[in-house]
């Protein structure tokens, strides 16, 4: 498989923590990890994020202080083939929906695309919206 060309890196405040959430949740799988680093490479259906536990101050970039929720003001979307099992799982795991499953088709040129999505927050602050493609379909009529 392919490396992506955007892989976000996430820093975490407990990478054992967040990497349960990720594997045993949301079904991400471990493609690599550096314990002694901190660190996770983590991958489901093709997409692919880092969990890092800053340790090394010489190794941490930061724009401003790091404090929580880490996960302010970014919401990264990441598509699925089968949300409902994901969806269950979240809800099992009693982790925080701010956005519950549904579905949703949004204007892109002359027609629509759609997809079923929701959106948690992991236990760091950062949103995750996962969606499910619907395909496509002309705007209806008395849409703009």
């Amino acid at each position: 498989m392919p490396s992506p060309k955007l892989v976000p890196e996430l820093y975490v405040s407990d990478i054992g923590r967040s990497r349960r959430f990720y594997t045993e949740v949301l079904g991400f799988a471990v493609l690599y990890d550096r314990p002694e680093e901190r660190f996770a490479y983590l991958e489901r259906d093709g997409a692919a994020l880092m969990l890092d536990q800053p340790a090394d101050p010489a190794r941490t970039w930061l724009a401003g202080p790091l404090e929580q929720p880490y996960g302010r003001g970014i919401n990264l979307q990441i598509e699925v083939v089968d949300i409902d099992p994901l969806h269950a799982a979240v809800l099992a795991a009693g982790a925080p929906l701010l956005l519950p499953l549904e579905e949703r088709w949004y204007r892109r040129d002359g027609g629509q695309v759609g997809q079923r999505q929701f959106v948690v927050q992991d236990p760091d602050g950062y949103l995750l919206r996962f969606c499910q493609d619907l395909g496509s379909r002309p705007i209806p009529d008395g849409e703009p």
